[in-house]
């Protein structure tokens, strides 16, 4: 009966660790997210302010052989 108390109890040991390290992991994932999305809005910001409108239509533009 003890050694399987031990077991588990090293098994929970093992899961909490592991937990622990996922949390980690999300957080900084989170992190990186929160950046991108700001670079993105900068970015965004950015484009919108280029004059002469900024984004175009590739179908208002003629091809090269014209």
């Amino acid at each position: 009966m003890e050694a399987r108390i031990n077991e588990l109890e090293i098994k929970v040991s093992y899961a909490e660790d592991m937990l622990e390290t996922l949390n980690h992991t999300v957080y900084k994932q989170q992190e990186q997210i929160e950046a991108l999305q700001r670079q993105l809005s900068d970015l965004q910001r950015q484009v919108q302010s280029i004059p002469g409108g900024g984004a175009r239509s590739l179908a208002d533009e003629l091809p090269p052989h014209y």
